[in-house]
């Protein structure tokens, strides 16, 4: 394909065009960027100074909220910086950045979710071999496999939509660079990159929500044998996970498993699983969850006895 490219730059349409709503977006988007890093580092920190959370799937928390700052961090800063400005404006490089970016988090996110799902089953449905499966070197492995899936999906990605010929509009009908709307404005046939697409982004999606599904119905089946007791804590343990897994993959489903076309809703679904569900995930996690909230007060009421202690020595 003949790369002629005489686009230097892509203007963003944003999430509205009303400067009244831009100023509420503005304030509303930047109160939630600042609790999806504030709280998922609040999390990566817990785990990280506290001993009681040492266990595999807190290991696998921590790799999931840094992923979430990342991810929403590609795509919020822009976003807001644009209710501020009447033209949105990115660089083609930029813009090619961005879509690396979103593909390359949002793909390893999916994947780390999946694994995590991989280690509920092995401690319900496998609980006397769980510390011999589920090593230390095995997570690792698990979460350095999760990284690479995501950087060879976009790179596919970000190679097959680079070689595509720009001559203009330049105008894009969402506030981040992503895929589909970029392949509406190439000015050639652009069939054969929306098979790519929907084979590489929608199979990625449908095959993880796949397994997802069916580690949670071994799971239930497995719960049929416990006692009540026990199926409630093994539930309560799930839960979390679950919801998170029904807010993240339900809109990438959505968006990445159809042919590329232009539905209005799209900026809407896309808000939901670039700025909302990394929102929720501390909240999730941390309300669902005795041992994270344990952690954590006793992780910070020690700092501030430190603090305490500290301030009468220094004076």
């Amino acid at each position: 394909m003949q790369n002629i490219n005489n686009v230097t730059e892509f203007i963003f349409f944003g999430l509205t065009q009303n400067e009244q709503i831009e100023k509420i977006c503005f304030v509303l988007f930047l109160f939630l960027y600042l609790v999806i890093v504030l709280g998922n580092l609040l999390i990566i920190v817990t785990i990280f100074f506290s001993s009681r959370l040492n266990s595999p799937m807190y290991f696998f928390l921590s790799y999931l909220s840094f992923v979430d700052i990342c991810y929403s961090s590609v795509t919020a800063p822009k976003m807001i910086a644009g209710f501020l400005v009447k033209k949105k404006t990115i660089s083609f490089v930029g813009c090619m950045t961005q879509l690396f970016g979103v593909h390359f988090f949002g793909c390893t996110e999916s994947f780390i979710l999946t694994v995590m799902a991989y280690d509920r089953y092995i401690a319900i449905c496998k609980p006397l071999h769980y510390t011999t499966i589920m090593t230390r070197r095995v997570c690792g492995q698990l979460v350095a496999a999760s990284w690479v899936g995501g950087l060879m999906h976009s790179l596919l990605e970000t190679i097959a939509t680079n070689q595509l010929p720009f001559c203009g509009p330049n105008e894009i009908d969402h506030y981040f660079c992503d895929v589909h709307p970029l392949v509406r404005l190439a000015c050639t046939d652009t069939y054969i990159i929306g098979v790519i697409v929907v084979s590489n982004s929608g199979v990625i999606a449908l095959s993880s929500f796949i397994t997802l599904v069916s580690s949670y119905i071994a799971i239930l089946v497995s719960l049929r044998s416990r006692s009540s007791e026990g199926r409630l804590k093994a539930l309560s343990t799930c839960a979390s996970h679950v919801t998170v897994v029904i807010l993240f993959f339900g809109p990438c489903t959505f968006m990445y498993i159809r042919p590329s076309s232009n539905f209005s809703e799209d900026k809407t679904v896309a808000v939901l699983y670039t700025v909302i569900t990394p929102m929720l995930n501390p909240l999730i996690y941390t309300l669902r969850n005795e041992e994270m909230k344990k952690a954590m007060k006793k992780l910070w009421s020690q700092k501030w006895i430190l603090c305490f202690r500290e301030g009468p020595s220094r004076r």
